[in-house]
């Protein structure tokens, strides 16, 4: 069984995909920020904040299989509006965390036998969407980082990406906050619906598992058909 990391496992696509993997046996170092949570048997989660420079890992395992960065925001305003402490926040949290964690973890990735790492970037960063400049470039980053160290720790370490378009967790409360916003934004996809956290947990999953092994640099588009159908 596998050793997985997860930053962000208390909340969203972090809860469901611990709760997929945990299953299954692997055994699961999961961080929060907010939410209270529990360990169980193989559960084991830590107190963690990506944006405080001080903050560190716990002890973990010499060998780490698998690590999944959940953190994200959904910051939407005119361009204008944006201010520079605004972007330089959200590529803090969702760039240079995940960078962070990756610098400190690396060297128990290389003792892996299939070791995968997991980013999220957003179907935003693929289609232009008006208010969505604050995301587009935080998540663009994160497709890129995806290449980029896929290319520099091939054959050892895999790096994918899933790009999700909207999802019903907390981080999306907003733009879901009735059963009628929900139908609207469903309409809006090929599917007919918005995505759940399953949805894009099942993928993540799959790509940390051996069922995975000859996938590496990929962008997935989980999406509901927005990215591809018309």
């Amino acid at each position: 069984m596998a050793n997985i990391l997860i930053i962000g496992a208390s909340s969203g696509i972090g809860e469901s995909l611990t709760k997929i993997l945990s299953k299954d046996i692997h055994t699961i170092y999961g961080s929060y920020l907010k939410t209270n949570v529990s360990n169980s048997l193989n559960v084991h989660y830590f107190k963690y904040d990506v944006l405080e420079e001080e903050s560190s890992l716990p002890e973990l395992p010499e060998i780490i299989d698998g690590v999944v960065y959940c953190p994200g925001s959904i910051n939407l305003k005119p361009f204008e509006r944006i201010t520079l402490e605004s972007f330089r926040e959200d590529y803090e949290l969702q760039v240079l965390g995940a960078v962070k964690v990756l610098q400190q973890v690396l060297p128990k990735l290389k003792k892996s036998d299939n070791a995968s790492v997991v980013l999220f970037s957003s179907v935003a960063a693929g289609l232009g969407f008006g208010f969505h400049a604050q995301v587009s470039l935080a998540k663009g980053a994160i497709e890129g980082l995806t290449k980029a160290l896929s290319a520099e720790y091939a054959p050892k370490v895999r790096f994918n990406c899933i790009a999700p378009s909207l999802t019903n967790t907390p981080l999306a409360s907003k733009l879901l906050s009735s059963e009628e916003k929900i139908t609207a934004n469903g309409e809006r996809h090929p599917m007919k619906r918005v995505g759940t956290p399953e949805d894009i947990a099942e993928t993540a999953a799959f790509l940390l598992s051996n069922k995975s092994s000859w996938i590496t640099g990929q962008i997935f588009h989980i999406d509901g058909g927005m990215s591809s159908i018309k």
